[in-house]
């Protein structure tokens, strides 16, 4: 085996992923092997609205990578696998975390099967800003959960802009996928465009053996606009039924699963509408940031909840101290508990503020 030890080119990691740096390890037999990911450490103060303040460190986060790519009979042939470290442990008195699985896909010419991202994601997340935060993507996009849902089984098919892609159901009775199908634009002048229609089989009997489901659908368009060489502007909306377990939010909040949050006291379907609107500036070559403002409301909601809309802002700033070696703080406020912390604790992220510090090195 021929070994050649040399940093390849950003590799995308199925599709979407850590965005870092891949090490090409060599070539054998025809197949070519990278290993990448990150280290991250984070440390987050939380200032909740009816709690005390209270500090996390964690280093969870890191993630590992690997890939076997070549060429078979004309066809462009990819296996590729993705953990981390976050072990959806929640017990802070242990801190042994093991290795969970992000993404396992075999990618041939343009499909892509496997486990990975779900379709709402690829559908917003090119066309937002960067986000310290673990749980992005961004609140106010049909996707607003997307980093914490991978289906155990997605297919993509993907090819000049357009992507069709078919999901594990998230109902356990659905007689269908759960699909996405969108269509990405991109000018000569560095402008890109989304438009996506979701649509899935829903439970509308929560609690109740009878196999009662409907169809919801919900259109979602995203956008980012080149303003200058150093400042982009990111926009994307979505209305509809069906979205809310994707969009983080629902006719229970943030609480609850599939139907809990699809569905209102009668067994019918809740609207969901959302929007987000951000904007990234690079200050100087080593120092960028980011201001997004994002939200998500449910045309209903059950008698316990103060809110019928989550809303939440971020700030960033992040340093290039080195190459691959990013530094960063990151503000977040938010009015209603939505996902699970950053660290180990509560089951959900309260209402109030957060500042996060980080440091990444991407290999």
């Amino acid at each position: 085996m021929m070994i050649r030890n040399k940093l390849a080119l950003a590799v995308m990691v199925a599709g979407i992923s850590s965005q870092a740096s891949a090490l090409e390890l060599g070539e054998y037999n025809g197949t070519t092997f990278n290993i990448g990911g990150y280290v991250k450490a984070e440390g987050v103060f939380t200032d909740p609205d009816d709690d005390d303040t209270s500090f996390e460190g964690s280093a969870r986060q890191t993630r590992l990578n690997f890939s076997a790519a070549r060429e078979v009979n004309g066809h462009k042939v990819r296996g590729f696998i993705e953990g981390d470290f976050w072990d959806n442990n929640t017990d802070d008195s242990d801190s042994s975390y093991a290795l969970r699985l992000r993404h396992a896909t075999v990618s041939v010419d343009n499909f892509t099967v496997g486990q990975t991202w779900n379709g709402q994601f690829f559908a917003n997340a090119p066309f937002d800003v960067e986000m310290i935060n673990f749980f992005g993507l961004g609140i106010g996009t049909v996707a607003g959960s997307g980093a914490v849902i991978r289906p155990d089984l997605v297919m993509h098919y993907a090819n000049k802009g357009f992507r069709l892609t078919l999901q594990d159901p998230l109902y356990d009775e659905a007689d269908y996928p759960d699909m996405v199908a969108a269509y990405t634009y991109r000018t000569e002048g560095g402008h890109a465009f989304n438009i996506a229609l979701t649509g899935r089989d829903v439970d509308t009997s929560p609690g109740v053996d009878d196999d009662e489901s409907e169809f919801g659908a919900a259109l979602s368009v995203a956008g980012k606009f080149k303003l200058t060489d150093s400042t982009s502007l990111a926009l994307s909306g979505f209305s509809g039924e069906g979205a809310a377990i994707y969009a983080g939010w629902g006719y229970n909040g943030a609480r609850g699963t599939d139907p809990g949050m699809e569905v209102d006291a009668n067994g019918d379907m809740v609207t969901l509408t959302g929007f987000s609107a951000g904007i990234s500036h690079k200050f100087t070559p080593k120092l960028r940031g980011n201001l997004r403002y994002g939200q998500v409301k449910s045309d209903e909601v059950a008698d316990f909840m103060d809110e019928d809309t989550l809303k939440l802002t971020t700030v960033n700033l992040i340093y290039t101290y080195l190459p691959n070696l990013d530094l960063g703080i990151e503000f977040r406020d938010q009015n209603a508990a939505n996902r699970p912390p950053t660290s180990a604790g509560s089951s959900l992220r309260p209402a109030g503020s957060q500042v996060e510090v980080m440091a990444m090195y991407k290999f």
